[in-house]
């Protein structure tokens, strides 16, 4: 499987990245995958560009690619203004401009950073519903992480958390088969077994 993880920090280091690479190996640990890390630092001169020319340079494109074949999307953004970053907004709609449904059905998990925790209400303001307009599959849990978080009770488990949902969406060997070594009272699991999206991500959101 294909993890791409998008990261808008521009700082080096990143606190943007580091909980991008929390994420991505929380995620991998349960849905074993190949992980490309797509920083948008690094493509802010050819995303500009796009919207002058019309056509995304050489990396962009790259970058695109990765993200229409990707089988989970992990999205992690600085908090500015109380909103994702500008940066962060440009690469999807310029994404979005090149194809209209690059992120439909795509298994997302929406993630921040700032520096208090009075803008940890960003993802459910901000990043979920652009990502429901760009018809991905955003998994229940998001995760913020303000200044005091790093090293501090819950953050670990929030991000086990959505790693789990996003690598349940992905179709990962927890959700499908018991561990090798076991297999007392196993079943063969054929293709037409497959639980479809919309029936595993009903059976992540809580009862009631």
């Amino acid at each position: 499987m294909r993890l791409v993880v998008v990261s808008a920090g521009l700082s080096v280091p990143s606190s943007t990245r580091l909980l991008a690479d929390r994420l991505a190996a929380a995620t991998a640990a349960q849905a074993p995958a190949e992980v490309r890390v797509v920083e948008l630092r690094d493509l802010a001169v050819e995303i500009a560009h796009t919207f002058t020319n019309g056509f995304p340079g050489r990396e962009l494109s790259a970058a695109f690619d990765a993200v229409r074949a990707a089988d989970g999307l992990i999205v992690v953004t600085p908090v500015f203004s109380a909103s994702y970053s500008g940066l962060f907004k440009s690469f999807f709609d310029a994404l979005g401009a090149t194809e209209q449904d690059a992120l439909a059905g795509k298994p997302v998990l929406i993630a921040a950073t700032g520096g208090t925790a009075r803008h940890s209400l960003v993802l459910d303001h901000a990043l979920r519903p652009l990502f429901a307009h760009l018809k991905a599959v955003v998994v229940p849990t998001g995760v913020y992480a303000a200044s005091e978080d790093w090293g501090a009770e819950g953050l670990d488990g929030r991000i086990e958390r959505a790693a789990g949902e996003l690598a349940a969406l992905m179709g990962g060997p927890s959700t499908a088969r018991k561990p090798a070594g076991n297999t007392a009272g196993t079943v063969a699991v054929d293709a037409a077994q497959v639980v479809p999206f919309e029936e595993r991500l009903a059976a992540l959101r809580p009862a009631g």
